[in-house]
């Protein structure tokens, strides 16, 4: 069943996706199982060492403060521009395009950094089996299993995104099990809670390492359209995505530091950056457990490839809906219902990079990896902050629940800024080099984003029809909503 005809001919999306299904969706692109076998590590080695459990608690709880403002505003906008839409009716059309700019560059460097790492380790994994191919070949059968799955409705990702999640999951919840059966409380030391340890030098590293762990769980704010019940749905999945992301973070890395000692959590990691958890696997659940564990990653950085790439394909439909990028990228199949174009354009633009980075002999995780996700990364914590800034900045004039509405997203915004500064101030931690090309890319976040201001500035006076409608506004949500133009330039809504 097709839904109603959108302004441009598009039409509107298949409403098949329920809170359960965002919620895989969302925590299958944070790739749990990624984020505890290699961000860990290096968070106990050169971060706080015992005291790393408490920063997946500081970062979960701002984003949690984050997600009560996000809540707020997302009952009453649905809509596939995501934060794009919600910076727009907070902080105006001008700030919306920069930031829809900053989403479409952040994304697309995000899912080309997972690529690399997927073709990376798929690569080794499959070496240790036996099946020796270089990292282009397990890039390009990921880029035509992603290509093939982007093309079709979210609902066919959410189905498989749910299969690789509930397994990467599986496999961690068991070894937490066998951890705490064989040291008892033991295996959950004070000491990671302790000031000495949670304010030890490596602070700000630490504190990085739990953000960027967190990366894609925002992504529920693209399926609005998408969803059975948006203005739910799509809430409290963000909500639960935090809750159980932080929740697994924060007791893994817990048992993690139990297993190894307090006192050992620093040198262990150090020593075995790579192979931390696969050692503790052997030791706990024994080398079949490790073996499926080495393949279950493969697959969770594959989840979080698919769900950045869909996450990518949304702000790009969006932002070409609203005029900002070529109309193309909004036509969707007849019959259908899903962002093919976007789609095909993300995935060309993922094969071209590989390409690149290919023909000058670059290493796909330490030099292509790192520097697109520390990029991505970035940039998405970027925008989350200015998301939460758009709620107060849309409640401002409303009565409504000043928690929700006013100190939740000031400390979520706060706590994200200071995760932005401590990201920039590390960038060369996070990416792995201080190779100036590097270190210099989060510049090129400032560049897009002034890019987005500028051009959506020269709307206003020259195309003031096309400037109407950037943030959706010519887009009703559900329930239907009236944009009304203000002279400020932000967009305020009055129910029917």
């Amino acid at each position: 069943m097709t839904g109603t005809p959108l302004p441009g001919g598009s039409e509107r999306f298949q409403r098949t996706l329920t809170t359960p299904k965002i919620v895989f969706i969302v925590i299958a692109a944070a790739a749990p199982l990624a984020a505890m076998v290699f961000t860990v590590p290096l968070a106990f080695a050169i971060g706080t060492g015992p005291g790393v459990p408490a920063m997946f608690i500081f970062a979960g709880l701002t984003l949690l403060c984050f997600s009560a403002g996000y809540a707020a505003i997302a009952r009453r906008i649905s809509h596939m521009g995501g934060f794009y839409t919600h910076i727009a009716h907070g902080l105006g059309r001008r700030a919306a395009a920069g930031a829809g700019m900053l989403a479409v560059l952040s994304y697309n460097a995000a899912t080309v950094g997972v690529l690399g790492a997927f073709a990376y380790f798929a690569q080794h994994v499959a070496a240790d089996h036996g099946l020796n191919l270089p990292w282009q070949v397990w890039a390009g059968a990921g880029l035509l299993l992603v290509a093939l799955l982007g093309y079709q409705e979210a609902d066919l990702s959410a189905r498989l995104l749910s299969v690789c999640m509930v397994c990467e999951i599986t496999i961690l919840v068991a070894l937490d099990i066998a951890i705490l059966v064989r040291h008892g409380g033991a295996a959950l030391p004070s000491a990671s809670f302790a000031p000495d340890n949670v304010f030890a030098p490596g602070l700000g590293v630490a504190v990085m390492f739990g953000f960027a762990s967190f990366l894609g769980f925002e992504s529920a704010a693209l399926y609005g359209e998408e969803a059975k019940a948006p203005h739910r749905s799509v809430p409290r999945a963000t909500v639960i995505a935090v809750l159980i992301v932080a929740a697994f973070y924060a007791l893994t890395s817990w048992v993690a530091v139990g297993a190894l000692g307090p006192g050992q959590v620093r040198a262990q990691a150090s020593n075995h950056l790579g192979d931390l958890f696969f050692r503790l696997s052997d030791s706990y659940l024994g080398h079949s457990a490790t073996l499926a564990m080495q393949i279950l990653l493969c697959t969770s950085l594959f989840a979080s490839w698919l769900a950045l790439h869909n996450a990518s394909n949304r702000y790009m439909y969006a932002l070409s809906r609203d005029g900002l990028m070529p109309a193309g990228l909004s036509a969707t199949p007849t019959g259908r219902s899903s962002v093919h174009r976007a789609s095909v354009t993300q995935t060309v633009f993922s094969t071209v990079t590989v390409a690149l980075f290919a023909a000058a002999g670059l290493d796909p995780y330490v030099n292509m990896s790192t520097s697109m996700l520390g990029l991505g990364t970035l940039g998405i914590i970027l925008l989350q902050a200015l998301a939460s800034t758009a709620v107060i900045g849309y409640f401002r004039n409303r009565r409504e629940g000043r928690w929700q509405t006013l100190v939740a997203p000031a400390l979520g915004a706060l706590g994200l800024i200071t995760a932005a500064v401590l990201v920039v101030s590390n960038f060369d931690v996070l990416t792995g080099t201080t190779n100036p090309a590097v270190t210099a890319l989060p510049w090129l976040l400032l560049v897009v984003v002034g890019l987005g201001v500028a051009y959506a500035s020269w709307l206003r006076s020259a195309r003031p029809d096309q400037y109407a409608r950037l943030g959706g506004g010519s887009v009703p949500a559900q329930p239907l909503t009236v944009p009304v133009k203000e002279p400020s330039g932000s967009l305020s809504q009055t129910a029917p």
